[in-house]
């Protein structure tokens, strides 16, 4: 549910005044972002603990133009996600893909269609046009806008306004630094109109409370923590409860030069006699596809011979410890669309849990996704095609 994500990371800056903070947004055409959001919640169904996740959000912000000081921003959001607890698996599932495209005020207004989904928090931070002193507060409007259409089965973006009430902390430690830092709290307690959807909320309360933390060398965010909690009091009476815990906190990764390494994996492919495996550039970034890789039939269990394969493969990741992956199962064109997406998923996730089990990243840090037979390399009607579809797809990502 909590795919949060709060836009104070978007190009604000801090100006100094006599002792005094001048919080605003400073946008420059051209500059890009790249976030890491991490969301922990517990969800409950009519008081009862249902299952705990975790949600880790990427963002990729450029920043295309800039006019009167407003910055028109495009923002990609690739979000993940996976069970905590036992029997849970290693690495994170591909939950959806978000983009969208917004205009920022130099006091933080943003102006956004309302047929976008991300991001979900909107309006915050919104920062008066004065000075302001450790101690002072303000408030201002804002509102959560969510994608309800897997749980709920409501297609339109869903919008929940709030009034944010802000306090200028001063310094505040992150990490070890010291940063301005200032808090964000908002309540909500509203009774609803029903809505089209297999269910829909009549009553939502809710609670946040953030912390942000500013850099005012580079001019935005340095991180921002939350607790949070979420109650839908739902048109079929039961009551679903989201509570948890929010943090992000800006990527700090070089651009990736794609083409200098796709030949590096390449020639270590070649190095290490690593057969059925090809190296492509794609828009997420380097992709090292493990064509026909072999598991039981039709299963998700590895044959020996591949662990070996990954065993090579882990060396070369090793090499790229600041990009994150990406593990994507394909298969050929054979069964229905649900079986394929379901094998495909399966398998990837038995790459990945072996590739974290050699220690090439963190779990936050690797995303498992099915594509069924929706990307296929080569044509489905010949065996020698069959085989280079059936494959896993190990990312280097970009972001």
């Amino acid at each position: 549910m909590k795919q949060k994500i709060a836009l104070c990371f978007f190009g604000a800056i801090i100006l100094l005044n006599a002792g005094a903070e001048t919080f605003a947004y400073k946008h420059r055409a051209g500059d890009k972002y790249r976030i890491i959001s991490t969301v922990v919640e517990d969800v409950y169904i009519n008081t009862k603990i249902s299952h705990r996740a975790e949600i880790v959000n990427r963002i990729a912000v450029d920043v295309l133009s800039v006019n009167n000081g407003e910055g028109v921003h495009r923002a990609v959001f690739l979000t993940a996600e996976k069970a905590l607890g036992a029997g849970a698996g290693k690495g994170f599932q591909w939950s959806r893909d978000y983009e969208s495209v917004f205009t920022r005020s130099p006091q933080g207004r943003l102006t956004i269609d309302s047929k976008y989904y991300m991001p979900v928090v909107r309006n915050v931070p919104v920062f008066p046009a004065k000075d302001l002193k450790p101690g002072e507060t303000w408030t201002a409007e804002g509102h959560e806008m969510h994608d309800f259409r897997d749980s709920f089965g409501i297609q339109e973006p869903y919008r929940i306004p709030f009034t944010a009430n802000y306090t200028f902390l001063g310094n505040r430690e992150w990490k070890g630094k010291q940063y301005p830092a200032f808090s964000v709290s908002y309540r909500i307690f509203a009774e609803v109109p029903a809505v089209r959807g297999r269910v829909w909320p009549r009553r939502i309360l809710g609670a946040s409370d953030q912390t942000v933390f500013w850099d005012p060398v580079l001019g935005q965010a340095a991180a921002y923590k939350e607790d949070f909690r979420m109650i839908f009091s739902l048109s079929d009476g039961r009551t679903i409860e989201y509570r948890g815990e929010a943090r992000a906190e800006i990527l700090e990764a070089p651009a990736m030069d794609k083409g200098k390494i796709a030949v590096e994996v390449l020639d270590e492919i070649k190095r290490l006699d690593i057969p059925d495996t090809e190296v492509r550039v794609t828009a997420e970034g380097v992709a090292i596809s493990l064509e026909n890789i072999q598991f039981q039939p039709d299963s998700a269990i590895l044959l020996p011979g591949e662990k070996r394969k990954l065993d090579k493969i882990a060396e070369i990741l090793l090499k790229y410890p600041d990009r994150d992956i990406l593990v994507g199962g394909h298969t050929a064109l054979a069964g229905t669309g649900e079986a394929r997406a379901k094998l495909s998923a399966e398998r990837a996730a038995a790459v990945a849990d072996y590739l974290l089990g050699k220690n090439v990243r963190g779990a936050d840090r690797v995303i498992v996704r099915g594509y069924g037979a929706e990307q296929p390399l080569a044509d489905n009607s010949s065996e020698a095609g069959r085989r280079r579809n059936r494959r896993v797809e190990v990312t280097i990502l970009e972001n």
